[in-house]
């Protein structure tokens, strides 16, 4: 023991082996308690109750607003929608849901051929022009996100035919010639035929009745001029055998000597 307890280099730096003890949770001590109930009736006593005012606040007036400036971007917004009325013959009104950006594209450029261009608008910017205007009844149009299909010629059945491709744009009203329509009006409008043909047919129409009054009133010249050719036709053959085609005695009158 004598040799092991002396200073040995063997000894240097030693440390004595670690024992890990595995100790067992606390137990919970701490659980809910009814309070006392002298405690709730001073608690109750005690609460602050905050002083009732002398006006009720619904008699006072409100305070007054700030009025908020008019922003220079949205003047322009506006100006732009004004003159997309007032210049386009057929303006559109659609629901547009979320489509792919590759989608929206194709679908600009189908209705592009037809001379129909697609107009993205915020509801905040449409509805204080249409109210202060005569198109006021397509307010209740612009409650979702919506888009504009304007163009400066009536192509109602162009439109419809490229609509029918796409099923995240729903037409829901349009304005067609400073006339208000609803889904159903366009489809009925896009059924009438073009303003070339309802004019060939009027015009032929209007034509057709002064033809026919023109036939009937030269078809008795006519068949009298066909009676006396027969008749002088007749009386030639009759010559033309010897004979002198005896023709009636004329009748005299009673006073007649």
């Amino acid at each position: 023991m004598a040799a092991l307890s002396g200073g040995a280099p063997w000894r240097t730096g030693w440390l004595p082996a670690l024992r890990l003890a595995r100790r067992s949770s606390k137990a919970v001590t701490r659980h809910w308690k009814a309070m006392h109930l002298q405690r709730q009736k001073l608690m109750a006593l005690t609460e602050y109750l905050p002083p009732r005012p002398a006006v009720p606040e619904r008699c006072l007036r409100p305070p007054a607003q700030p009025q908020q400036e008019d922003n220079g971007y949205a003047r322009l917004l506006r100006r732009q929608v004004e003159e997309v009325f007032r210049d386009s013959r057929m303006v559109a009104v659609c629901q547009y849901n979320s489509m792919p950006g590759e989608d929206v594209v194709l679908m600009r450029h189908y209705l592009r051929r037809h001379n129909i261009e697609v107009k993205f608008v915020l509801n905040e910017i449409v509805r204080p022009v249409l109210s202060q205007s005569r198109y006021k009844n397509l307010l209740p149009l612009f409650v979702g996100r919506n888009i504009l299909l304007v163009s400066p010629e009536t192509k109602a059945k162009e439109m419809l035919r490229v609509l029918k491709g796409v099923p995240q744009v729903n037409l829901l009203g349009a304005c067609i010639d400073d006339t208000i329509l609803s889904r159903q009006g366009v489809e009925n409008f896009a059924k009438l035929p073009s303003l070339e043909a309802s004019q060939g047919q009027t015009l032929g129409a209007l034509a057709l009745l002064p033809s026919q009054t023109c036939s009937l009133l030269q078809h008795g010249a006519t068949h009298l001029t066909a009676l006396l050719d027969q008749h002088i036709h007749q009386l030639r053959d009759g010559a033309g055998q010897g004979g002198t085609p005896v023709g009636p005695e004329p009748t005299q009158s009673p006073g007649a000597p």
